[in-house]
């Protein structure tokens, strides 16, 4: 089965702002080791890096007419998806419950994929 791992940052620091300076070395290597190991799981494949979430535009349409906004729907900060082949969706949560957004303050949901159309 495929699912989609979508990954909320969450409190962490985002990579490139002010805040990720506060980030000790070891806690720096502790998030790349994750990555990594993640990185090298044949079943995952990762999505293309975001951008920060100042960087974001929302669009909505409301009555037929396109409305833009700055920055994440709701606030939100979504980090990336990776696209999981698993057994089933417990193997999918395992996986998840590697990611390293998921101990550092944010989250990871697993949907399963779907084919509408």
């Amino acid at each position: 089965m495929q699912f989609v791992l979508v990954i909320h940052h969450g409190t962490f620091p985002l990579p490139g702002t002010p805040k990720a300076e506060t980030i000790t070395e070891e806690e720096r290597k502790d998030v790349y080791a994750g990555w990594a190991a993640i990185n090298k799981m044949d079943n995952v494949q990762g999505g293309p890096p975001l951008s920060l979430p100042q960087n974001a535009m929302t669009v909505r349409v409301q009555n037929g007419e396109t409305i833009t906004a700055e920055g994440t729907y709701q606030g939100t900060t979504v980090g990336g998806f990776l696209l999981v082949e698993a057994e089933d969706l417990d193997a999918a949560i395992a996986i998840a419950s590697s990611v390293p957004q998921a101990r550092l303050g944010g989250a990871v949901e697993v949907r399963p994929s779907e084919k509408y159309w």
